[in-house]
């Protein structure tokens, strides 16, 4: 199993939005070709963090790939074909403590996290150290 980190405004969708909706949430809105290959390489079962961008700035709680890319059903075609896709995912859990972007940055270990290093990027792979990491500094 790969782990992943998935960003959202909280403003437009909080992790307790996907967990109140009680059915698969697609990920859509993606618009970037790096973020949207991540999404194409998750598996069924995957598990990713859920961070909350912009307000609050702090990985809030995991949740689980549940639907293997597809069509985004927000997208367009473009020249008649599908460009951007998506997965679905469901809630797994919401952390103790949301780990805040600076105290990820501080912390041993999770220096060269994507996160930190491709800020803009929007879905992105989580290495099972830092996963490991994280969870521990979230009260898992």
């Amino acid at each position: 199993m790969a782990h992943w980190l998935m960003k959202s405004e909280p403003d437009v969708l909080s992790y307790d939005d996907v967990v109140a909706k009680g059915v698969p949430e697609e990920w859509h809105g993606v618009r970037n070709y790096a973020a949207r290959n991540n999404m194409r390489a998750m598996r069924l079962g995957d598990e990713c963090f859920f961070y909350h961008s912009n307000i609050g700035r702090e990985i809030v709680g995991i949740v689980r790939v549940v639907a293997l890319a597809h069509p985004d059903s927000t997208a367009e075609l473009k020249d008649g074909k599908v460009v951007w896709e998506c997965v679905d995912v469901l809630p797994v859990k919401k952390l103790p403590r949301p780990v805040p972007l600076e105290q990820i940055k501080a912390t041993p270990g999770l220096e060269n996290m994507a996160l930190v290093k491709l800020s803009r990027l929007s879905v992105s792979p989580v290495t099972e150290a830092e996963w490991e990491i994280v969870c521990r500094l979230g009260g898992l």
